[in-house]
């Protein structure tokens, strides 16, 4: 059973050099430069095949931008990136779970999984603005295991129950694709939903397809919170914070 009361932010989970080159620094999105091709803005439900996208890439940074609004209380607003590396059977196991409160670590000390093919980059604990990567979770596609189907990525709200916070309050809310070698954004994913009482959101999908690596733009919102993104990947947790 997880147990998020761990001593670091206590509570629910906060959603080298990156693989193989630096990450881009926190709070910047990776610039495109010149001659490199527009990304590809996804709609909810719009799968694409990464490797057509693009087939060098084999390293992904996934930036989570998100802006708050429309919330007048006195407590930091604090969105929490995490993944999820799921079976054939849409399990995870617990060490499986990446967030800021995972026990393994890689060589710089960035939470990640045992195989070290997810890393979490750490964890921001105030509100953004809407145009800036606030959280990035790092993907090698070469390390994942070959019984992890998916890996699924959502944002969470850090104690959305005590501090009366909810996805309404939200706005702005992306997901970028890039490939970190190259420094090519990919596609986009811009959440248009208008949430009202989710406290969490599963944003989408990485998934096998054969021998290749596609995405799943979800946007699918839960009132539940952590807790219940949780249950439907077969974890049992304490608390949803």
């Amino acid at each position: 059973m997880l147990n998020f009361n761990n001593g670091v932010n206590g509570g629910m989970p906060t959603m080298g050099n990156m693989m193989s080159g630096a990450p881009a620094p926190m709070g910047a999105p990776a610039p495109m430069g010149a001659g490199k091709p527009a990304p590809i803005s996804l709609s909810k439900g719009q799968k694409i095949s990464l490797s057509k996208m693009d087939p060098t890439m084999h390293h992904i940074l996934v930036g989570l931008g998100w802006q708050t609004q429309r919330y007048t209380g006195t407590f930091d607003f604090d969105l929490d990136a995490s993944a999820f590396l799921a079976d054939a059977n849409g399990r995870t196991d617990p060490s499986n779970f990446v967030f800021y409160g995972s026990e393994t670590k890689d060589e710089m000390g960035r939470k990640c999984d045992p195989a070290h093919c997810v890393i979490h980059s750490g964890d921001n604990k105030v509100g953004g603005d809407g145009n800036n990567d606030d959280e990035q979770i790092i993907i090698d596609l070469d390390k994942v295991p070959a019984n992890i189907q998916k890996i699924a990525i959502s944002v969470t709200i850090y104690n959305a129950v005590q501090r009366s916070q909810n996805f309404g309050m939200v706005s702005n809310a992306f997901m970028r694709i890039v490939n970190s070698d190259s420094n090519n954004e990919v596609a986009r994913f811009d959440l248009g939903e208008k949430f009202s009482t989710e406290t969490a959101v599963v944003v989408g999908e990485f998934y096998r397809y054969g021998n290749e690596w596609k995405f799943n733009p979800i946007g699918m919102g839960y009132a539940g919170g952590l807790a219940n993104i949780c249950s439907q990947y077969g974890l049992e947790t304490e608390n949803n914070g």
